[in-house]
């Protein structure tokens, strides 16, 4: 598992700031984070074909590690899901399917 030698949440970018072991470093948006969470919540969404509730506008207030990922707690309350180190790893290289 690649897992980020450096997070941290860049307001003034509206991004949540990645480096990993191998140099290579991604600035992922809060509001496409959002938009990509996995959490049930968000899935059943997406399978009733509604978009999720993500506001272009949302903040990231923390990145909690999890183990396997981060929790990212959001402003409007979004806080359920975990995004996996892969998952984000992914979504920096621009591979999700």
């Amino acid at each position: 598992m690649n897992v980020p030698d450096y997070v941290a949440i860049d307001a003034a970018s509206a991004s949540l700031s990645m480096r990993w072991p191998d140099g290579s470093a991604a600035q992922l948006p809060f509001a496409g984070l959002c938009a990509a969470c996995l959490c049930a919540a968000c899935r059943k969404l997406k399978l009733d074909g509604l978009s999720s509730l993500s506001r272009a506008d949302v903040k990231l207030l923390d990145a909690r590690p999890s183990g396997y990922g981060l929790q990212l707690v959001f402003d409007d309350g979004h806080e359920r899901g975990i995004f996996p180190w892969v998952y984000l790893e992914r979504m920096a290289k621009g591979k999700l399917d």
